[in-house]
């Protein structure tokens, strides 16, 4: 068994969050090690937006470059999970390594759970879609499709409005308000009633969705409000408060009610993009930096 090694700060989860925090405290000089699954929210996509200087740039590239910025200043990232964390934190990884960190910054996402419909999972992150800030460009002017299944949806399909002429919104499980349906009017949403079936695929692009009722509506995409699980087992183990929403609770530098621990990007903020997640990344970073100096000064003046 190899000896415990010992680090400043565990990051948990190697995505655009938990690589923001890495890098703002290498640059810090502390010791740090990434932890990641592999298994990125975003790994479907063939492109990600609205991040400035990396616009159209693939998520699995940001990722790549991500770790090679952090490991130049020192900063250890390894395909790895973690299985287990101690007081103290003892943090113990899948492949059976044990090390040692004063603090955690947990960045370990969450799950979309997608709609039962055939064809949504196989298109998801292709012409089936989530953020219209985030894809809504790319399929601008298209006959474009909203699939309901909670109240997230009408303000998807009142968002892709901006995008295109030409939305309508699939009622499917979810029926709008009169006062939802005078909105969706109002901004030119057709609503189409009844379950849908299936998305129909030709050549492998999108071509219609199908209802159980046989009707067929030609799309070319289709946007899709997916439920979103934060992956927060770890989190919840060790003790954090959540708030309203069961959403593990954080203060606005990402501290949660667990001294030594913090949450950052989807796990703590489901809807935040990448740029976002990367930001919270580092803002949650210099606060732990802070965080370990206030602890050592405290220890010298005792």
């Amino acid at each position: 068994m190899s000896e415990r090694q010992d680090y400043d700060v565990v990051v948990v989860g190697g995505g655009a969050a938990g690589l923001s925090a890495a890098l703002v405290l290498g640059r810090a000089r502390r010791s740090v090690l990434v932890v990641d699954g592999g298994t990125p929210r975003n790994a479907p996509a063939d492109h990600m937006h609205g991040y400035l200087s990396r616009d159209g740039l693939p998520p699995l590239e940001l990722l790549a470059e991500g770790r090679r910025e952090v490991a130049g200043y020192g900063g250890e990232v390894v395909a790895d999970e973690v299985v287990a964390v101690e007081p103290g934190f003892t943090v113990r990884l899948g492949s059976g390594r044990t090390v040692g960190a004063r603090r955690l910054v947990v960045a370990t996402g969450v799950t979309d759970e997608l709609p039962d419909v055939s064809g949504v999972r196989e298109r998801w992150g292709r012409d089936v879609l989530h953020c219209p800030y985030c894809h809504g460009y790319e399929v601008r002017d298209q006959p474009l499709g909203v699939l309901a299944g909670q109240p997230m949806s009408v303000h998807q399909a009142l968002l892709a409005s901006q995008w295109s002429a030409d939305v309508v919104l699939f009622a499917h499980t979810e029926d709008p308000s009169r006062e939802n349906r005078a909105r969706l009017a109002a901004r030119g949403v057709r609503v189409v009633e009844g379950k849908v079936a299936r998305l129909r695929v030709d050549g492998d692009r999108l071509t219609a969705v199908e209802l159980v009722s046989g009707e067929v509506v030609p799309r070319t995409a289709v946007f899709v409000a997916p439920r979103p699980r934060p992956n927060d087992g770890l989190l919840r183990a060790l003790g954090c408060a959540v708030d309203e929403h069961d959403v593990v609770a954080v203060d606005p530098a990402g501290a949660t009610s667990v001294p030594g621990v913090w949450a950052v990007g989807n796990v703590a903020t489901p809807f935040a993009q990448v740029i976002t997640s990367a930001s919270q990344g580092a803002i949650a970073a210099a606060r732990v930096n802070m965080d370990l100096i206030d602890e050592d000064i405290e220890r010298r003046l005792r």
